[in-house]
């Protein structure tokens, strides 16, 4: 482990919480020492849920390590079950408790609760939070799981989607919607709003819809093998996934009904003229390796983007992104460092980023439009209105995330090429305000830095000849002309550096 700034995924406890805070009627008893109690902070502030999550913590503290640690975990554990009154409880230990051995499973067991207790096993010096929550269910599943009859019509399960999902709320509601249409029934949703007798109904079931590979692969495989369930292998995330995961299904289940498509608003995009403003833009795409895979079908086939690169930070996913980047001709990016992907994002120089929070803010420092299209991610991405990722609802929801950026960013530009017009600079007023146009004030002239031996200085000509490049090639535009200028060991860059320089590149 290292310490960084930011981090895409959490250590395997918190991936633990997220299947907890998802479920009801569960609780989790973490051993855990005063500091890592913050689930509180990420589920009502980020996901801004409107109740606590269902996590109890020894809060063990320096002073407690000379004492009988094993005695607070035994008394928490009681205390939750006494106060909470769940169906189930699960147990384990945050990173930091994990090295004072109190293998918190055992004495759990040696309690004699009235409810089932389901120990969690969580390497979380190995291991990350996607691991967590997939394991977690998992073990949910294989302790709660019980067998009996199938329903008498067609159902099924929705496996995966957990708090701190991406769109997982409303990706469900999409996908229950679009099941119905074909005429099959939704069994039970978990861990989402699931209970622990709702997990031992699931055997009920004729399959599982793998929602989220990350968080619930697991368990679909274990009701495969022990409760002959198969499960959907298509994320229906886009127009050709979503009709790819209609015949997956019709398959499976010999259903033969099809969804309405006339809600779906995309297809118009490939006949309008704007289409041809935007097509061609290269995306570089990075997240969790499923809705990468997703997104880069779709914006190389649905949109007509050039995907010039892809990787995700869950190494779990490592394997079908690698395969996936040597069809698209591209190099994978697998890391969970931040400042890697970053590196990878200037050097290729892309028009447009789809990635995570993480992602928002190097388009940001870069000046590069980017899309939030996986988790991690934070408030503004658990909106309020209904914007799923899934099915064709979902598939206009990601045209508008994908085309705004760019489109507002194009408006952006041709504000500023004509902010010197009479009607545009900074000292006229806005016209919506009753604004009148009037003369411009001419700035005070800057007087530029002194040139060292390892930086240049931009003229004032040249750097408003640069300002009239589009925004999204204007940072590689300045890149290369520094470089050039470097090399041919200049110092100031005038208008014709600038000229000499484009040339050179153009080669």
């Amino acid at each position: 482990m290292k310490l960084t700034v930011w981090t895409y995924e959490g250590p395997p406890h918190v991936g633990a919480m997220r299947v907890a805070t998802a479920m009801k009627g569960l609780h989790y008893v973490l051993h855990a020492p005063q500091g890592d109690t913050y689930a509180d902070l990420l589920f009502t502030m980020i996901e801004r849920r409107n109740h606590r999550p269902p996590v109890s913590y020894t809060t063990f503290q320096a002073r407690d390590l000379g004492a009988d640690t094993a005695t607070l975990f035994k008394a928490s554990c009681q205390d939750a079950v006494d106060r909470f009154d769940p169906q189930a409880i699960i147990v384990g230990a945050s990173c930091t408790a994990e090295l004072i051995q109190d293998d918190p499973a055992g004495l759990a067991e040696t309690m004699g609760l009235s409810i089932p207790v389901i120990p969690l096993e969580l390497p979380s010096y190995s291991r990350k939070e996607n691991f967590g929550a997939d394991e977690t269910f998992y073990q949910i599943v294989k302790s709660l799981a019980k067998p009996q009859e199938r329903t008498a019509r067609v159902t099924c399960n929705i496996l995966g989607p957990t708090a701190l999902g991406f769109r997982a709320r409303d990706d469900v509601e999409e996908l229950t919607g679009l099941l119905s249409d074909m005429g099959i029934d939704v069994n039970v949703v978990a861990p989402l709003n699931a209970t622990p007798s709702d997990i031992a109904r699931l055997p009920a079931a004729h399959f599982n819809v793998l929602l989220s590979p990350e968080t619930g692969e697991a368990a679909a495989r274990f009701l495969e093998k022990n409760h002959g369930q198969p499960y959907t292998k298509v994320v229906p995330i886009g127009v050709g996934a979503t009709r790819d995961f209609i015949a997956e299904v019709a398959e499976i289940t010999g259903v033969t009904g099809r969804p309405d498509e006339s809600r779906l608003r995309m297809p118009w995009w490939s006949r309008s003229v704007d289409s041809t403003y935007l097509t061609g833009k290269r995306v570089f795409i990075f997240g969790d390796g499923t809705h990468v895979a997703a997104h880069a079908r779709i914006a190389r086939d649905e949109m007509g983007f050039e995907v010039v690169g892809i990787g995700c930070y869950n190494r779990e996913m490592a394997r079908p992104i690698r395969a996936l980047a040597k069809e698209y001709g591209v190099a994978a990016l697998i890391t969970d460092d931040y400042l890697e992907v970053e590196a990878a994002i200037e050097k290729l120089s892309p028009e447009m980023i789809l990635g995570t929070q993480m992602e928002r803010h190097i388009g940001k420092r870069l000046g590069i439009p980017c899309a939030v299209i996986s988790a991690p991610v934070h408030v503004q991405d658990f909106p309020a209105r209904y914007s799923p990722q899934v099915g064709f609802e979902g598939a206009n929801v990601i045209f508008d995330t994908l085309i705004h950026p760019l489109v507002m960013g194009l408006e952006e530009h041709l504000l500023t090429m004509f902010r010197d017009d009479f009607e545009f600079h900074d000292d006229a007023g806005p016209s919506h305000h009753g604004g009148k146009a009037k003369a411009k004030t001419e700035d005070a002239p800057v007087v530029p830095a002194q040139p060292t031996d390892d930086n240049v200085i931009w003229l004032s000509d040249a750097e408003k000849e640069l300002k009239k490049i589009p925004f999204f090639v204007r940072g590689k535009a300045r890149r290369n002309t520094e470089t050039f200028a470097l090399e041919k060991g200049l110092h100031e860059i005038s208008l014709d550096t600038l000229y000499e320089a484009k040339a050179h590149y153009a080669r």
